[in-house]
């Protein structure tokens, strides 16, 4: 198959220095494949709220090693979905060009290329980012590297007609699917038996979301396909829990979880976890929020044998909390933390996307060109955005769209009516 024609100069959202006010979309030449290397189109983008931490701490960044950004500056972007328009000479035969992929952004291995420009000469550097120090998605092209494919970060999309931005919001599903698979239970069916550990929320359990924001109601999506006898999603916000009531009670009904929502300004969980146990506490806890007040309350929330998940990350210098160890003694209480997944999560995600287990559409509340990062990145880090945003680098549009959900429908009428 003949090379899909390019450009020899793209758009892309470059940072340059820290701060806001050194982020800028901008022409930047469109990278050239090495013989081990491939060149994407990238097809849709998502905006992640972790950027906002790239952008106020540039090289200090602990995913970035020292890469000094004014120098060398970076093209922003973790998630997204591509689409291969040019094959190194030593892959082919290995890819076709217009092959469908999502790149799990959290690479595994050593920096291959430019070692001069991490601190130390990339020295212990054992894992990098994509829209780090590797070129990101937001640009309407992407470089395949030597170390995404070798660290197996190169999923492909098992549809051909599978929407953009569905294959885009794998990325944030996938730590979501690690996140929920690193909750294991010791079971033991007979005193005299061994105890058998089983991966996953609680099947006729309880499930506890405390934060129900955008990554938050991910993780009710997932959670209700584990089908837990009752789950609780708390949020000090009534419009978050309105958005959780309206999207998530169909779902909760067919597979027979009943869905609680509770603001604790107003509501009391540990009453409500009380009633619904007797007393006993819940068996899985998520803190979808990064609050220190937060994780330190929902220990007391859990049951023997129950995991308390730290999946809000809390900013550096405020991320020592104090933990009651009497309860995680006595209860036998698992506490795990999780921040990203690894191409298998989001391999799995894509399934069960195509299964409808899970609906990344749902979760997508903006629309818009890749002119208008810089806008969602400032929302997001103003909290004014409550769900996903996803650019189009290849079409251009004027205005950002506000939706409530994306479906392929949706997207295909969309990009029919593209303006370049």
């Amino acid at each position: 198959m003949m090379p899909i024609s390019r450009p020899a100069r793209m758009r892309a959202l470059v940072l340059d220095g820290v701060g806001f006010e050194h982020l800028q979309v901008r022409m930047v030449p469109v990278p050239s494949p090495g013989p081990r290397q491939m060149l994407a189109r990238v097809d849709a983008a998502g905006i992640c709220s972790s950027l906002i931490k790239l952008i106020e701490q540039g090289p200090k960044h602990k995913l970035m090693y020292g890469w000094d950004v004014s120098t060398y500056p970076i093209v922003l972007g973790d998630e997204g979905s591509v689409t291969v328009v040019a094959i190194g000479e030593e892959l082919r035969g290995k890819y076709t060009v217009d092959e469908r992929f999502v790149i799990q952004p959290a690479v595994d291995h050593l920096p291959c290329n430019f070692r001069e420009r991490y601190f130390n000469k990339g020295l212990g550097v054992k894992k990098l980012g994509v829209g780090y120090t590797l070129g990101g998605h937001l640009a309407e092209y992407i470089l395949i590297t030597e170390e995404i494919l070798a660290a197996n970060c190169l999923v492909r999309v098992p549809a051909s007609n599978f929407p953009y931005a569905h294959a885009a919001m794998s990325e944030p599903f996938s730590c979501v699917v690690s996140a929920q698979d690193h909750h294991i239970h010791l079971a033991q069916d007979h005193p005299c038996l061994a105890r058998e550990a089983r991966v996953g929320l609680k099947e006729g359990g309880v499930t506890i979301i405390i934060g129900a924001g955008a990554m938050g109601r991910m993780h009710v999506d997932l959670a209700l396909s584990y089908k837990p006898a009752h789950l609780i999603v708390a949020d000090f916000l009534e419009a978050r829990l309105e958005i959780v009531r309206s999207l998530f009670s169909p779902a909760s009904s067919r597979f027979g979880v009943r869905l609680h929502t509770i603001n604790p300004g107003n509501q009391d969980i540990q009453r409500l976890v009380d009633e619904l146990t007797d007393h006993s506490g819940a068996d899985d806890i998520i803190v979808a929020v990064g609050s220190r007040q937060a994780i330190e309350k929902a220990l007391a929330l859990g049951g023997r044998g129950a995991v308390l998940n730290i999946f809000g990350g809390l900013k550096s210098g405020e991320d020592a909390i104090q933990l009651d160890s009497g309860l995680i003694h006595y209860k036998e209480i698992n506490v795990t933390g999780s921040s990203g997944g690894s191409p298998w999560d989001t391999d799995r995600t894509l399934k069960l996307m195509i299964r409808q287990e899970i609906n990344p559409g749902s979760h997508i509340t903006r629309i818009g060109d890749l002119e208008h990062s810089i806008d969602f990145l400032r929302m997001v880090a103003a909290q004014e955005i409550d769900g996903k945003a996803v650019v189009y680098p290849h079409r251009r549009s004027a205005e950002i769209r506000a939706i409530k959900s994306w479906e392929a429908e949706d997207e295909c009428i969309y990009l029919a009516s593209r303006t370049s």
